[in-house]
């Protein structure tokens, strides 16, 4: 779990040398303004445009990309291959996207990357984050990144205390995880490949490989009054 090959795929990605500089993968959120200032090379490559759309001069996107109208690419940012960058998207500072990714209506990505495959489909927040190969946030899935108290963020490892040495730290999300709608993942989550987060969890810590979390909130079901029939 605090090794970037057991989370992610990384020849699902061109980036993968992202990862290099730093034992544990939440390093490569720090990273990936660098690595965007010495690998980025402008350029629009026969992308579709669907409306008007804003793409800032520090942009790359990639062939047979989509781009729909009212989407604002502020860069600096690497948008890959047939991607879909849907209507109302907002992908701000530092964000690295993969190939045949979505990033949906009101959904907002800042110092994040995503690996090929990724779904952020439909009013998503995702901050200083790593998302894994064909990871999905269903609806409404926030990412938080900051905590409310001053401090870095912190992870147990092993039972002990870690610093990450930083103060802005959203989640790692393995390959092939799924969210559910209205997720709320607190600062400094991992989770491991093919984990499945029920609806309106609020998560926080480490989650192993293949986990399921269900959210166990109580339902009533009570008989209803008769309705006077209309008209």
């Amino acid at each position: 779990m605090f090794k970037p090959e057991e989370l992610f795929d990384l020849s699902q990605t061109e980036h993968a040398s992202i990862f290099s500089k730093g034992e544990y993968p939440w390093e490569a959120i720090k990273a990936i303004k660098p690595y965007l200032r010495d690998h980025l090379r402008p350029g629009q490559h026969h992308h579709e445009s669907l409306g008007t759309a804003y793409i800032g001069h520090n942009v790359f996107i990639g062939k047979g990309t989509v781009i729909e109208a009212g989407a604002m690419i502020k860069g600096p940012a690497i948008i890959g291959r047939n991607c879909e960058i849907r209507h109302n998207a907002y992908i701000r500072d530092n964000v690295i996207v993969g190939d045949d990714c979505v990033i949906g209506n009101a959904s907002e990505l800042k110092n994040a990357f995503l690996l090929n495959g990724c779904q952020v489909p439909h009013f998503n927040y995702v901050g200083d984050s790593i998302l894994g190969h064909k990871a999905h946030l269903g609806a409404g899935v926030k990412i938080s990144n900051v905590k409310l108290s001053p401090g870095n963020i912190v992870v147990d490892m092993e039972g002990i205390p870690y610093d990450t040495g930083l103060r802005k730290f959203g989640a790692l999300i393995g390959d092939h995880t799924e969210i559910g709608c209205n997720g709320v993942l607190n600062p400094g989550s991992i989770l491991g490949r093919s984990c499945l987060i029920y609806p309106n969890v609020l998560w926080r810590g480490i989650l192993p490989a293949n986990r399921i979390v269900k959210n166990k909130a109580n339902t009533e079901v009570i008989a209803g009054r008769p309705q006077e029939p209309l008209g």
